[in-house]
C-alpha cells in the first residue's frame, strides 16, 4: 500500500513540476560542461584549419584576416562618415574624432541616421541595393548641411563575409541572415559601393564584429576580441601574424574575423545538432550554411521555441494537444517574444500574453512549460557562444605562452543587449570553461559604426604621419623643373668661371671619341670608390667582339683611404705590381690609361691635380697635388717596373668613352653608383679651349654647395651632411648616390621609430649606428619580388626586430628615398640633354648616354624612374641609355688608345 502512495507521490510531483517534462524533451539541448569543452575543442580545430594556407579553401570557419592591426592611441582626430549596413537596419554616421589630448570616452561624437532597406532589394539587384545606400548618403549630408562637393574620408561597416586583402579592397563571399541580393557575389565589395557614391574616399571596409572591438577597444586597451550576439553572430580576435597564413609577414597581430557562424557547416556539430535545428535550416533561405549561427542567432531562436512547442502540443504535451493556426505560422514567435517570457518579474504574464495571442488557452502549467522551452533554446545559445569563445581566448593565451590571461571582449547585439538573462549565463560559463582567464566584457555603447569610424581614423593617423616624414621625398614636376634649371645655370656657370664654381665642369682634354681602329695592348688602372682595378685591354683587328680583357680587384682599407696620401699610393703600385706578375707582363712597358674618380683640374690628358676628395676617401697631402706624379713616384719607390702613363681620365669619362666603343651617338657619361657625375662632349664656342668638342667632367655633384637644393634639403640630409667628411659639399651627391641614400634611410626609421611608428618604439643601437643601413639594402628590399618576410629577414640582419607593418613602412621610406634620387638625376640629365641639343641648334636631338655604378644597375627601380624623369622633362630630346659592360677602366685604356692613334695620324 505504501508503494502505490509513493507512486501516487510522485506522479502528483511530477504534474506539479511541468518544467521536468520540457526537461526530457529538450535533454540534447542541455549541454554539460564536458560537452561545452568539446565543442570548444572542435571550434579550435576549426580556426586551424581556417587560418591555413593549405586547408583554408575546405574550412568551414573561414578566418578571415581583417587587415586591422593597431587600435587607437589617442591621436586620431578628424571627421568621417560610416554606413551600416548588415543587421535588421541600415544607418548613416557622421563621426568626430575631437583634436585634444587623447581619445576618452566623450571624445568621440556622433550623429546618426536609421533608414529602411525596402524588402524588395534584400533580394534584388545588388547593384540596386548600392544605389538606395547611396542615395541614402546624400540624404544624409544634405539634412546635415555636409557639403556634396567635398571628398569625405568613409568607413564601411559591412556585416557580412568577405575576403580582404586590405583595408579598402574587399571580395563578397556569401549573404547571411535575410540580405539575398543578386550579383555581387565575388565583386569587391568597396568598388561597388565606389561606384554607387561618387565624392567619398572608402579608406576601410569592416566587420561589424571588428568595428566592436575597436569600439571597445577605444575605452579598454586590453579588448582584443569582439562578439556580435544580435540577428546573427560572430567573433573576432587579434591573432599572432605567424599564425595568419594568408597575409605576408609573421610578426605582429592580425584582427581576424573568425565568420563562425559557418561552424558546423561541414558537419563538425551534426552530434549536437537536434531535429529542430534541422527544421529550421530546411526552411532557411540557405539550407546546409550557417548552422552555428541558426543554433544561436536572434534570427533563428523564437522559430527554435515556437517548432519545439509545437512539437509538444501535437504530442498531447501542451494545451491538452490543441494546436492554432498561428501556432503553425512560421516566424510568429520571435526572439523578442523569448526574451520577454524570460523577464525576472513579468516573465510568466509575459507568456501567457504571447500564447493567447497565438490562439492558444494556456494553463499555469503550460505558461512555466513554455517559458522553460525559452530559457532552454536561448541558454543553448549562450553556451555555444561560451564555447566559442572559450576556444579563442584558449588560442590566445596559448599563442601568448601565458599562465594567465587578462582581457576585455567587446560585445554588441540585440540578443545580449535585450535579453535580461543572456549576459549573466555567457559571462558565468565561459569563466568556467577557461578559469585562468581574466575576462572583462564591456558593452559596445555605440554600435560598430563608432568602431569602423576608428578603424578608419587609425589607418588615417598611420598614413598622415607616415606622410609627414616622407612628404619632404616627394618632388613636383615643377620642383623638378626647377631643379633641372638650376642644374643648367651651374653647368654655364662653371664653364665660364675662372675661380671656384658648385659645378666645376673640369676639361678633360679628351677630344675624340673611339672609331673602331683601335689596335695594340694597354694597361689600365682605376681607382673610385672602395675598389681598385688593374686590367689588360688588347684591342685586336676587326669587330669589336675581338677585344679581350683581364682584370684583377683589390679593395681598398679604410686605413689606406683615410690615411696619408703616400701610403695610398704605394698601396696601389703594390696592386700594379702585383697583377703584372700576375699577368706575366712586368717589363713590358705598357702605355696606360689611369681612371682617378675624382674631381681633378687638368691642364693635359696626361696630368691631374686632385681638387677634392669625395666619396669617403681623406688621404692627406693629396688634394692640389698631381695624381700621376704621386703614382709615378710611387712606382718609383717600389724599383720593380716602369710605366708609361698617358693619359688620367676620370670614370665618368671612362664610361663614356667604353660606351662609344660600342654606340657611335654616345656623347655622355653617367656615374651612378658610390657616388655621381656625368661628363659630355661640350661645344667649341661653349669653353675655352680651341678645338671642335671636348669631353668635360661636370662633377655636378656639388651642385646645391652654393645653397640652391636648399628648398628641398630635409633635416635627414642636413644630419647625414653634417655626419659626412666634407659637411657643405657635394650636396646633390648626398642625395642621389649609393653611398648616402642608405644613410637618409636609417635617419628616417630613427625619427619614425622616436615617433613610436617603427619597431614599437624600440631605438636599438644598431639604429643609432651611422652607416649600418647600406644602399644594398634599399635594392634588396625594394626589390618587387621579394616578400615582406624577406624584407623582415633583411631587416634582422641589422638587429631589427619588426613586424609585417613595420617591414612594409621600411619598404616606403626605401622606396621614397630612392625614387627622389632617380629623380633629381633624371632632373640633371634632362638640363645636360637640352644644353647640347640647344648647343648645337637642333630642335630635336638622338643622343646616347653610357652608365655605369652600382645604383643604376642593381636598384630594381632606380633605372626607369630616371629615363621616365627624363623623358618628360626635355621632351625634344630621344635619349638612349647604354650601360657599361665593362666600366670606366675599358674607357681609360681607349682614351689611351685614340690618344695613340692620333699622334700616329699626326705623325703621318
Amino acid at each position: 500500500m505504501f508503494a502505490v502512495h509513493l507512486v501516487s507521490f510522485f506522479f502528483s510531483k511530477l504534474q506539479e513540476d511541468p518544467t521536468k517534462k520540457v526537461d526530457r524533451f529538450l535533454y540534447s539541448m542541455c549541454l554539460n560542461d564536458g560537452q561545452l569543452s568539446d565543442i570548444s575543442a572542435r571550434f579550435q580545430a576549426e580556426m586551424k584549419k581556417g587560418l591555413s594556407i593549405e586547408s583554408n579553401a575546405a574550412a568551414a570557419v573561414k578566418m578571415l584576416p581583417a587587415h586591422v592591426r593597431s587600435t587607437p592611441d589617442g591621436t586620431e582626430k578628424g571627421q568621417f562618415l560610416a554606413l551600416d549596413l548588415g543587421g535588421s537596419k541600415f544607418k548613416v554616421l557622421q563621426v568626430k574624432v575631437r583634436e585634444g589630448t587623447g581619445i576618452r570616452k566623450g571624445e568621440v561624437e556622433m550623429e546618426e541616421q536609421t533608414y529602411p532597406v525596402p524588402r524588395e532589394l534584400l533580394s534584388g539587384r545588388g547593384t540596386e541595393l548600392f544605389d538606395h545606400v547611396s542615395k541614402c548618403l546624400k540624404d544624409f549630408l544634405h539634412e546635415k548641411n555636409i557639403s556634396l562637393e567635398k571628398k569625405h574620408p568613409l568607413a564601411f561597416t559591412f556585416s557580412f563575409p568577405c575576403e580582404q586583402s586590405s583595408l579598402n579592397k574587399a571580395l563578397f563571399l556569401n549573404w547571411s541572415k535575410h540580405y539575398r541580393a543578386r550579383g555581387l557575389q565575388g565583386k569587391d565589395m568597396i568598388q561597388a559601393l565606389r561606384e554607387a557614391i561618387d565624392r567619398t574616399g572608402v579608406l576601410a571596409l569592416v566587420n561589424d564584429t571588428v568595428a566592436t572591438m575597436m569600439t571597445c577597444g577605444f575605452d579598454d586597451q586590453h579588448c582584443e576580441v569582439g562578439l556580435i550576439i544580435g540577428t546573427g553572430t560572430n567573433a573576432c580576435y587579434m591573432e599572432e601574424m605567424r599564425h595568419v597564413d594568408l597575409v605576408e609577414g609573421d610578426e605582429g597581430r592580425m584582427c581576424v574575423n573568425t565568420e563562425w557562424g559557418a561552424f558546423g557547416d561541414d558537419g563538425a556539430l551534426k552530434d549536437y545538432i537536434t531535429e529542430f535545428d534541422r527544421d529550421v535550416d530546411a526552411a532557411s533561405s540557405n539550407p546546409g550554411r550557417q548552422i552555428f549561427e541558426k543554433m544561436v542567432g536572434g534570427m533563428y531562436l523564437g522559430e527554435l521555441v515556437r517548432l519545439v512547442v509545437l512539437k509538444m502540443a501535437k504530442q498531447g504535451l501542451l494545451f491538452d494537444g490543441c494546436v492554432s493556426d498561428a501556432l503553425r505560422t512560421k516566424g510568429r514567435i520571435t526572439t523578442a517574444n523569448v526574451a520577454a517570457m524570460e523577464e525576472y518579474k513579468n516573465g510568466l504574464k509575459n507568456t501567457r500574453d504571447i500564447l493567447m495571442d497565438l490562439d492558444l488557452t494556456p494553463s499555469p502549467d503550460d505558461c512555466i512549460a513554455v517559458q522553460h522551452v525559452s530559457t532552454i533554446v536561448s541558454f543553448r545559445s549562450s553556451n555555444l557562444v561560451a564555447a566559442g569563445l572559450a576556444a579563442i581566448l584558449t588560442r590566445i593565451q596559448q599563442n601568448r605562452n601565458l599562465r594567465t590571461l587578462r582581457i576585455t571582449v567587446g560585445v554588441d547585439g540585440t540578443v545580449y543587449k535585450t535579453h535580461p538573462q543572456y549576459p549573466k549565463r555567457l559571462h558565468k560559463v565561459v569563466r568556467r570553461l577557461v578559469p585562468d582567464c581574466h575576462v572583462r566584457f564591456l558593452l559596445s555603447d555605440s554600435g560598430s559604426s563608432k568602431g569602423a569610424a576608428l578603424v578608419a581614423a587609425v589607418a588615417q593617423r598611420l598614413a598622415s604621419q607616415r606622410q609627414k616624414s616622407l612628404s619632404p621625398f616627394t618632388l613636383s614636376q615643377g620642383q623638378l623643373q626647377l631643379v633641372k634649371a638650376r642644374m643648367r645655370v651651374g653647368l654655364e656657370a662653371g664653364l665660364r668661371s675662372k675661380g671656384p664654381s658648385a659645378i666645376k665642369m673640369l676639361p678633360s682634354f679628351v677630344y675624340h671619341r673611339p672609331n673602331g681602329t683601335e689596335r695594340g695592348k694597354y694597361l689600365a688602372l682605376d681607382l673610385g670608390g672602395t675598389n681598385f682595378r688593374a686590367l689588360l685591354v688588347h684591342f685586336k683587328k676587326g669587330l669589336q667582339q675581338k677585344t679581350r680583357l683581364y682584370h684583377k680587384l683589390y679593395t681598398i682599407p679604410l686605413e689606406i683611404m683615410q690615411g696619408t696620401g703616400e701610403d695610398l699610393f704605394d698601396y696601389l703600385a703594390a696592386c700594379v705590381s702585383d697583377f703584372l706578375d700576375y699577368m706575366g707582363v712586368k717589363h713590358a712597358h705598357l702605355p696606360t690609361g689611369f681612371t682617378f674618380s675624382f674631381p681633378c683640374e687638368q691642364t693635359s690628358i696626361a696630368t691631374g691635380t686632385l681638387v677634392s676628395w669625395t666619396k669617403g676617401f681623406k688621404a692627406t697631402d693629396c688634394e692640389g697635388h698631381d695624381v700621376v706624379n704621386m703614382l709615378q713616384e710611387a712606382i718609383k719607390r717600389r724599383n720593380e717596373f716602369d710605366l708609361d702613363i698617358a693619359a688620367v681620365v676620370n670614370d665618368t669619362v671612362g664610361t663614356m668613352m667604353s660606351c662609344a666603343y660600342e654606340d657611335p651617338q654616345c656623347e655622355i657619361g653617367l656615374i651612378a653608383g658610390t657616388g655621381t657625375n656625368v661628363c659630355y662632349m661640350e661645344e667649341k664656342k661653349a669653353g675655352d679651349v680651341e678645338t671642335e668638342k671636348m669631353c668635360i667632367n661636370t662633377e655636378w655633384g656639388g651642385l646645391g654647395d652654393d645653397g640652391s637644393l636648399d628648398d628641398i634639403i630635409t633635416p635627414y640630409d642636413i644630419e647625414v651632411d653634417k655626419q659626412s667628411l666634407n659637411p657643405g659639399k657635394q650636396r646633390f651627391e648626398k642625395l642621389t648616390s649609393g653611398m648616402y641614400l642608405g644613410e637618409v634611410v636609417r635617419q628616417v626609421l630613427l625619427d619614425l621609430t622616436r615617433g613610436g611608428l617603427l619597431f614599437r618604439g624600440h631605438v636599438t643601437e644598431t639604429l643609432k649606428t651611422p652607416g649600418i643601413f647600406q644602399t644594398k639594402y634599399l635594392s634588396q628590399i625594394e626589390s618587387d619580388h621579394l616578400a615582406l618576410l624577406q624584407v623582415r629577414s633583411v631587416l634582422q640582419q641589422l638587429g631589427l626586430e619588426s613586424t609585417c607593418n613595420d617591414s612594409m613602412i621600411v619598404k616606403e621610406v626605401c622606396g621614397a628615398v630612392s625614387r627622389r634620387a632617380a629623380q633629381l638625376c633624371g632632373a640633371g640629365m634632362a638640363a645636360v640633354v637640352d644644353k647640347i641639343r640647344e648647343n648645337r641648334g637642333l630642335d630635336h636631338l638622338n643622343i646616347t648616354v653610357g652608365v655605369d655604378g652600382a645604383l643604376y644597375k642593381q636598384h630594381p627601380h632606380f633605372a626607369g624612374i630616371l629615363h621616365d624623369t627624363a623623358k618628360v622633362l626635355a621632351p625634344q630630346c630621344n635619349v638612349t641609355f647604354l650601360p657599361s659592360e665593362e666600366g670606366s677602366g675599358k674607357g681609360a685604356a681607349l682614351i689611351t688608345a685614340v690618344q695613340k692613334r692620333e699622334g700616329q695620324n699626326r705623325k703621318d
